[in-house]
């Protein structure tokens, strides 16, 4: 326009640049919007593996009136989205159905997971749940379990909670010693063991496992033990406490527990 002596008009059709454009300031963004951002960004950094509906849920309990797709179009615009995890392909098979609860306390599963630290010691983690309101009952980590480090957490969680009348695990040497059966005879406490190599027998504990691995023990290098141990408790309390779960309403486990 300036060296040419062009018109306005005339400069942009030249260049390919709309006219109407050309005086297009960009509106400022809301403030609402603003806050929001900050706000997935804050829950975002705390829980790097939640996804949008989790963090949703979350946005929701801090601030009025979000909603969805104003939540996933800023979502999707701070480039936040979480690469799902790779799935085992798993066949079922008929027979040996998973017998339903339907009241708190009826049936706890546990389980074993192995991590390292940081030096490369192996230590491993015992988890509890409870079948009904999927509460992380016990997270313990050290260097080994046997069967009366079993029996003792149960005892610790009876204290609070009573015991339950089933438990359910694998076949591992810690569930089919003697001091097990002998302990599930004395209390009365049924003791169910699921088939050899069926994971899938067992998948409220398999489910927690899988938290546990992607939010825990994947996030976290443990230069100690006893700092496995306390990042455990902090996640565990944050499990129960603030982490909304969908198969509950998206209800925390402690307030799905609280109804009953």
């Amino acid at each position: 326009m300036h060296t040419k002596g062009l018109s306005t008009f005339r400069a942009c059709a030249i260049v390919g640049q709309p006219y109407r454009s050309l005086f297009n300031k960009p509106r400022p963004e809301k403030r609402a919007d603003v806050l929001l951002k900050e706000c997935i960004q804050n829950h975002a950094q705390q829980r790097p593996r939640f996804g949008w509906r989790r963090l949703l849920v979350l946005a929701r309990r801090e601030l009025v009136g979000v909603g969805e797709f104003r939540f996933r179009r800023l979502y999707r615009g701070l480039g936040l989205q979480v690469r799902p995890r790779k799935r085992r392909k798993v066949n079922y098979f008929r027979g040996n159905a998973i017998s339903t609860v339907s009241r708190p306390n009826e049936r706890w599963s546990i389980d074993f997971m192995h991590d390292c630290l940081a030096s490369g010691r192996n230590f491993r983690t015992m988890n509890i749940v409870d079948d009904f309101t999927s509460e992380c009952l016990a997270l313990e980590a050290a260097f080994s379990f046997g069967s009366h480090d079993v029996t003792r957490c149960f005892n610790t969680i009876a204290f609070e909670r009573g015991l339950p009348e089933t438990v359910r695990f694998d076949n591992g040497p810690e569930f089919t010693s003697r001091a097990m059966l002998q302990w599930g005879a004395e209390q009365r406490v049924e003791l169910h063991f699921i088939q050899p190599g069926k994971p899938t027998q067992n998948v409220k504990i398999e489910s927690l496992n899988g938290r546990i691995r992607d939010e825990l023990l994947n996030a976290h290098t443990f230069a100690t033990i006893e700092d496995a141990r306390n990042l455990a408790d902090a996640w565990k309390k944050d499990y129960n406490e603030t982490r909304p779960h969908s198969s509950l309403g998206n209800l925390t486990p402690l307030e799905y527990a609280n109804k009953f």
